[in-house]
Order: structure tokens, then sequence, then C-alpha cells
């Protein structure tokens, strides 16, 4: 008679099943009750699934996955925690680099994980997985079997580290989010510095998984989505709080999973009406579309409400007014774009955008574009011109106020913050008093209302502050720059 050791059956289960993993050392890391949800068994299987591959030394069918959930989702416990303890179950030599936004908090996972590995639980049914003493600090600890876990921080030291699974939790908080100069370091590590940790193999097995909160249009999660192609396929996990309308946006995905919503919320017992309702309260209007609604812009939309803007197909014939303001990148194709708004105040006090020249050019081409732009718009439409600080904006607005002679140019310097600068013109998009006049460059700049100042670019805003603020105010001709 055959008799089955226990502890080899249980290990047989939790290896084929990272779900029954989950459930079984949940109790060794977390003193609360497990309040199970659809989208816990979900995830573990399409992780599973990922790591499975790697494992077999297979092409991913997906390089990075991206997983978009709600705050108290578990999703740490199961991403960061957990996923690295079940997959040395089978691959003890896999390498993990866990990240996060900050270190304390890559470090708190990384000792999550090596509670699980060194309980008595996993060590009597994963004897074989077992911890070197010499190489088992909190930020770095090694298996015999050449496995380990690296713990950093987003934009922190990863030279020398190599990992199979890339594994990114909360890549960025709302302060970095709402910073350019924080969003761009972000953006930096991750796509400049991460891919390079993968382990290469044949099939170029390695993946990256990014787990966090929408917070920004650009942020790692919108960055990965946007870069996705046939040859780098994303695989989206997305799945917002509530299904708040019909639209694209508010749709979980992929689609199939709707159909384990209740009622349109993706958990009715941590996440019902009431919790959410007093989320909504606690978070703000931005802060509830990125965490809970994973839309980086309110329903309602941000500081401009899109939806107040009217549509013509033709212009008026008759103005009060007509500006053409410019917003000019310093470099070219480095991200940012020249920009040039032309607006118009009618007869009956509504105001137009009626244009958008958009490009990445370089100074020359600038200046190329500006003039004949000009030279089109004709003499009688005013030129508004923003000059940066310093010697090198002031030189650059002189040469274009020279290469303009013969137009009415008007020259600013900016105050204030960009929001504090686009309020004006956002509370005539609110009040409904703004018609946009259909182009091809109308849906970009739509957009770039729409989730601004989350937005990936600024510059159409910037440009139609430029013009709004001009043309609501008294005429007054400037002729040259001021000392």
């Amino acid at each position: 008679m055959l008799i089955l050791d226990p502890n080899n059956v249980r290990a047989a289960v939790m290896r084929k099943s990272f779900y029954r993993f989950f459930l079984e050392f949940w109790p060794i890391i977390s003193e609360e009750e497990l309040v199970d949800n659809w989208h816990i068994k979900y995830l573990c299987d399409k992780l599973q699934e990922a790591v499975e591959a790697v494992a077999r030394g297979e092409k991913p069918k997906h390089n990075t996955i991206v997983i978009n959930v709600p705050p108290g989702s578990s999703k740490s416990t199961i991403c960061s925690q957990m996923l690295p303890a079940w997959t040395w179950t089978f691959m003890p030599h896999g390498r993990f680099i866990c990240g996060s936004y900050a270190h304390d908090i890559a470090l708190k996972d990384a000792l999550k994980t090596r509670d699980i590995v060194q309980s008595d639980l996993y060590r009597s049914t994963f004897p074989d997985v077992e911890l070197r003493e010499d190489a088992n600090k909190k930020g770095k600890f090694v298996n015999r079997k050449g496995g380990s876990r690296y713990a950093c921080s987003v934009e922190g030291q990863v030279t020398g580290e190599h990992g199979h699974i890339l594994l990114i939790d909360d890549p960025i908080n709302p302060e970095q989010a709402l910073s350019e100069a924080g969003l761009k370091g972000v953006q930096r590590w991750m796509e400049q510095t991460l891919p390079t940790r993968r382990i290469r193999t044949r099939n170029n097995s390695a993946i990256i998984i990014i787990i966090q909160q929408r917070l920004h249009e650009s942020d790692p999660s919108g960055r990965a989505l946007e870069k996705a192609s046939e040859t780098k396929p994303v695989l989206h996990l997305c799945f917002p709080g509530e299904i708040a309308d019909d639209s694209e946006d508010s749709q979980p995905k992929p689609p199939e999973v709707a159909d384990y919503y209740v009622d349109g919320l993706f958990d009715a017992d941590r996440l019902n009406k009431d919790a959410l309702q007093e989320l909504k309260e606690d978070l703000g209007e931005y802060g509830y579309a990125g965490q809970i609604l994973q839309r980086p812009v309110p329903l309602s939309g941000g500081l401009f409400k899109v939806g107040c803007l009217y549509y013509a197909d033709t212009p008026p014939t008759k103005w009060r007014r007509l500006v053409r303001s410019w917003d000019k990148a310093g470099t070219e194709d480095a991200g940012a774009w020249s920009v040039g708004v032309k607006m118009g105040v009618d007869l009956g006090g509504r105001f137009w955008v009626v244009d958008v020249v958009r490009g990445q050019w370089g100074a020359y081409e600038r200046e190329e574009n500006i003039r004949s732009t000009a030279e089109r718009d004709g003499t009688h439409v005013e030129l508004v011109l923003e000059i940066e600080g310093g010697s090198g904006g002031k030189e650059s607005g002189e040469n274009t106020v020279r290469n303009l002679a013969g137009y009415n140019v008007h020259v600013y310097h900016p105050t204030g913050d960009k929001i504090a600068r686009a309020t004006p013109f956002a509370s005539q998009v609110g009040g409904g008093n703004v018609y946009l006049v259909r182009g091809a460059w109308t849906d970009t700049y739509v957009t770039e209302l729409q989730f601004f100042p989350n937005s990936k670019f600024k510059d159409q805003v910037d440009a139609s502050s430029g013009a709004f603020n001009r043309i609501a105010r008294k005429k007054r001709r400037v002729g040259a720059l001021r000392k």
C-alpha cells in the first residue's frame, strides 16, 4: 500500500496553483482575515501563466504586464510578497528585482517574502529552498539554488543586478506625478535603466511587471501602454473600483472581466457603494479618478471640463479680436512641442479656438514656421509670444520679434504656475463659452485639455492660456521686448 507524504501532496498542489499557495500562506504575513474576491485568483492565474513561461525559457506572450487596481486589493501581497516565494518552489534559480518609489516600502515587501520562505510551513513543504546564511540581508537575499530577491527604489542603484522577473510596485507617488522633473526621472529609470537589468536568454524570456494606481497620463503604466507593439506586447489588467459610465475609459480590461463585477462594483464587500462614496470625499476628484477608477483625470474632466466645449465646422466671419499665441520649445525632438494657437472672440463675446499649429522643430525651422503662419493669418491677427526667463529665452524672443517685423507682436514673461495661468481660460470652457473649429488638430488638442495638469504635454494649454489672457484684456500694443 502506497502511503503519500502529506507535505509532498501539499507541495504538489501549491506548485500547480499560485492561488492555492496564496491562500495557504496568507496567515503567515497577515493577521487580518482574508476577504477573498474574484480578482485575487484572476491575478494569480495570469501571473502564474507568465512566470511558468519564464521558467520554461519560452518567448513571453507579453514582455510587460501592467496591473492597475485600487488600493487595499492585496496587490502587493500577491505580486511583491508572494510571487517570488511561490516561483522558487519550481524555479529555485529565479532572480527577482523588486522596486517601489520608496526604498522603505521595497524593503517592507522584501521582509514579507523572507518571512514566507523562512516560515515553518514553507520549510517543511519546500525543504529544497533554503536561504544562504551569508547572503541573507533585508535588501537582498539569495537561496542555495542561485535564486535571489533584490529590493530597490525607483531611480535607485541596480548596477550589477539582473533578473528573470523585474517587478515594480507603485513606481511613482502623487507628488512625483505632479512634478515634471520627478516624472521625467521615473520615466528615465523605468525606460532606460530597468530594461537593461533583464537576464538575456535565447528567447528573451524575462518580463517586467508594473503594479500601480494611475496618477498621470504619462506615468509608468501610461508609458508602457503607449509603447506597446506587436514586437513588445503588453498585457493590461485594469480593474477600476466601479464601472462609472459606458465610456471605454471606464471599462475593465480585459473586457471579459466585467462579467465578474456585481452591480458595476469591482469588490462588492470591501468597496461597496458606501465605501466608494467615502473614498470620493477623502481623495477628492483627482485622487478618486486615479486611485479608484484607474483614470488620471476625473469623469467630469480635470481643470478643463471638455464636455462643455462646442464644435463648429466653420468659424465666424466677423471678430472683435483675433490672436495667435506661440509657446516655443527649446530643442528639436526633445519631447516638447512648439505650438501656435489661434484664438478669437466673436461679436457675441464667445471665444473660439480657430487653429493650432504644432511641431517639434529646430530653431531655424521653427522660426520659418512662425513666420509663414503669420503670413497666412494676415496682419490683422495679433501675435503673442511667451518669453522664458534667462538670457537665452530673451535672445530667442528678440530673434522671433525681428523675424516678425511688420506684424503686431506682443511679448510677455509668464508669472505663476501653469495651472494658475490656465484657470481663466478653463473657466470659460466650463461655462460653455468656448467653441472649437473642427480640424486635424482638434482631437489632440482636446485630449491635452482633458488630462491637464496630468497630461503628457502641456504646450497647447500654455499657448491657449497666453492667447486667452491676451484676448480677454484691453488692447495694448507692445512693439519690442521690455528691458
